[in-house]
């Protein structure tokens, strides 16, 4: 029994027989799939071991002005990335990197954690414009963070002290937030876009496409060499309307006051000039503004982020007395109506008082010496007649109550009230007392600087409505989906001799007879029309205390054109709590002069040049009118522009964009803007009571040095929806 051998059971030895081989294979197909059937998957893996891949960011295209000059230019500065598709834990690596950037550590992991979804190869944007000590640290731990690159970054530079910020507009990174929404699904984290203005409305053309450079690394992660480079291409340069001297001229003109001034060519819609104030400074968002900072604007009750050009919906006043006017004679009323105005007038049983009362009365008063002295009680009596249907269809052909297409972001359509109006967002019916305010612009009537620049430039214009453009739409390519055709014109058929009716009388307001008599400038013919509207309600008004009155005053409106007939040039200028229109005319004839002027310098040097039709051109130039003095006065609206006597140095770039301004970095900039009270009725008093006119603004004398960073010094202001006129 001891020597008899152990069996092993037949069972054993088949599932032996079975399982061995079935391993092998196993291995076999593991080894196969490896080394065959995968073997492209591992090489790449393998290969991005070894390769980085790191990108050229393309700089945005230069914004110009209409004769080329340099408006928004851009400066290299350098960024920190985080690549995420290196083999190493960039979590454990977090607090040494936070440190070395100047990040808090908590802020850092939870980008990170954002970024998880995101695929690997789009890197994270870590720091923009590094300090030399952070770049230092970078370099000096190459080794061990291989994940850090530095890559150079051209930062936009702006004007300084919100030149023309609200046009221009400003940048801004897409965030891993954004990245949920549908205009930026399209776009990576990081990536420098518009985000307002024609930054914004030209995005696809500004902004160009980004490039990559592949580099070896060793084990270490240290480069060793380049396989390739796929250039980045820069943004297209975009061609602006806009006229440097005469933007100049607007934004001195302006004198930091809060308001708006458009300036716009009314034969073709061209914006020759465009200010808001307060502004803001689009320098702080061209790396990074921080949430304090953005807090700071959007809660400043002077709204410096709005662009009261095409965003303040406010009552017109008496600048809506032109298209009372138009349709006035249009319907064959205004003609004979003949009205002794007496300081005011009744209609159902409520008395409807005129600017002047308290001051005197106009008298006899027919449609011209309406317009010229803006006579309330004249507006009255034609708004009753009239009625709101008639009072809505002429300001809506004229473009009110709607928007005018002008290729800015945020337009607003301002209201025109009517009838249906009233019914579709009140459900009530409208009273024909309602009407009689809305004869002199108050009420609910509620339009923009742009929308009244456009108007009055169709009346004058012999009724034909053009529509406003900041950018020259024969430098885009075809099909380009954000241009419109602004070629487009309305002609709402102006009666001949109600035009000159209108024109004539919009000449004399700037005359001794008119509202606004400073404002007049020899050898121009300048014409336009004053306005005051108020802010809130005389019934309110009067149950306040002078402290609190003193916050509500009228804001000062002025339209002008030059000529009177088919003019070259309207200008519109808003001063908020301005009270009277005649201080926003002597604004008006800044700008108009500066226009000018630059005309009669460009045909004199044609003329002198020896051109067959230099002199007529100049005579062109010149807007002479009838009964004018043809002695040309020396302008002195725009300090930048070229003067009559050629002395004056001419303007190359835009104020802080010169080529010496762009090694200072955006922080170094500053920004101040000044606040000027003005005095109260909507014309003039005695000239030896007027109060003297503000001194020029010194800011915008020429490019100031570079300053220590500070906060922009922001001016409030109110951009009130107006109460109801008594």
């Amino acid at each position: 029994m001891f020597g008899r051998d152990e069996k092993v059971s037949q069972l054993r030895l088949t599932a032996v027989q079975y399982v061995l081989p079935g391993i092998f294979l196993v291995l076999a197909f593991g080894l196969w799939r490896l080394q065959v059937a995968r073997s492209g998957y591992y090489s790449t893996l393998a290969e991005q071991n070894r390769i980085k891949q790191v990108p050229i960011l393309a700089p945005r295209g230069k914004i110009l002005d209409r004769e080329g000059r340099i408006i928004v230019d851009n400066y290299p500065s350098f960024s920190v990335l985080l690549l995420r598709d290196q083999n190493r834990d960039l979590q454990a690596d977090a607090d040494k990197i936070a440190a070395g950037l100047h990040i808090p550590p908590d802020e850092l992991r939870a980008r990170l954690k954002r970024m998880a979804a995101v695929p690997g190869y789009q890197p994270l944007f870590l720091k923009d414009d590094i300090t030399p000590d952070e770049l230092a640290f970078i370099e000096s731990h190459k080794e061990e963070f291989p994940e850090l690159a530095i890559i150079t970054v051209h930062r936009r530079l702006y004007p300084k002290n919100g030149f023309m910020a609200h046009i221009i507009g400003y940048v801004g990174q897409v965030s891993e937030d954004m990245l949920t929404q549908p205009q930026w699904e399209l776009y990576n984290p990081g990536d420098i876009v518009g985000m307002s203005g024609v930054e914004q409305y030209y995005n696809d053309i500004l902004m160009g496409k980004n490039g990559s450079r592949q580099v070896l690394v060793n084990s270490r992660g240290k480069e060793v060499g380049t396989l390739s480079d796929v250039a980045a291409v820069p943004g297209r340069q975009l061609k602006l309307t806009i006229d440097l001297d005469l933007q100049i001229a607007a934004e001195e003109a302006l004198e930091g006051r809060p308001g708006a001034i458009v300036a716009m060519d009314p034969r073709n819609g061209e914006i020759l000039a465009m200010v808001s104030r307060p502004a803001f400074d689009p320098n702080e968002f061209a790396v990074r503004i921080t949430r304090d900072e953005w807090n700071q604007l959007v809660t400043d009750p002077g709204k410096p982020l709005l662009n009261k050009a095409i965003q303040a919906q406010l009552a017109p006043g008496s600048v809506f007395k032109v298209i009372m006017a138009t349709a006035g004679l249009q319907e064959g009323i205004a003609q004979n109506l003949v009205i002794t105005c007496g300081g005011g007038k009744t209609f159902y049983g409520r008395f409807f008082k005129c600017w002047i009362a308290g001051h005197g009365s106009h008298g006899t008063v027919g449609i011209s010496k309406a317009i010229y002295q803006s006579c309330d009680s004249y507006f009255y009596t034609l708004a009753e007649k009239l009625g709101i249907s008639r009072i809505a269809k002429y300001a809506t052909m004229l473009g009110l109550g709607q928007k005018t297409g002008i290729d800015l972001p945020q337009e607003v359509s301002g209201v025109m009230p009517s009838e249906e109006w009233k019914i579709k967002n009140f459900k009530q019916k409208w009273y024909a007392g309602e009407t009689i305010s809305v004869g002199i612009g108050q009420g609910a009537v509620a339009t923009t600087p742009i929308q009244l620049a456009r108007a009055v430039g169709a009346v004058t214009s012999d009724g034909v409505l053009v529509r406003p453009h900041v950018a020259f739409p024969d430098q885009f390519p075809p099909g380009f989906k954000q241009v419109a055709n602004y070629t487009d014109k309305t002609n709402i058929g102006l009666d001949q001799e109600n035009w000159m009716t209108i024109t004539d009388a919009l000449a004399a307001v700037v005359s001794p007879i008119g509202t606004a008599p400073s404002a007049r400038l020899p050898g121009i013919d300048f014409a336009g029309k004053t306005g005051s509207a108020q802010t809130i309600s005389n019934q309110l008004k009067a149950k306040m205390g002078s402290s609190e009155k003193s916050k509500y005053k009228d804001n000062g409106w002025f339209v002008g054109v030059t000529p009177r007939r088919n003019p070259e040039i309207v200008v519109a200028v808003l001063l908020e709590e301005g009270e009277h229109g005649y201080f926003a005319a002597r604004a008006t004839a800044q700008v108009i002069k500066a226009y000018v002027e630059k005309q009669r310098t460009r045909q004199t040097q044609v003329a002198k040049a020896g051109s067959p039709s230099g002199s007529k051109q100049a005579e062109v130039a010149a807007v002479w009118h009838e009964g004018d003095a043809k002695t040309p006065d020396k302008m002195q609206a725009g300090r930048f522009t070229v003067s009559a006597d050629g002395k004056t140095k001419p303007v190359t770039a835009a104020p802080g964009v010169s080529e010496a301004d762009k090694a200072i970095r955006p922080a170094d900039l500053e920004t101040t803007e000044s606040h000027v009270e003005m005095a109260h009725p909507e014309t003039e008093p005695p000239a030896e009571s007027r109060p003297t006119p503000p001194a020029t603004n010194p800011e915008l004398q020429a490019p100031p040095a570079a300053k220590k960073p500070g906060k922009p010094t922001i001016t409030p202001a109110t951009t009130v929806v107006p109460g109801r006129q008594p």
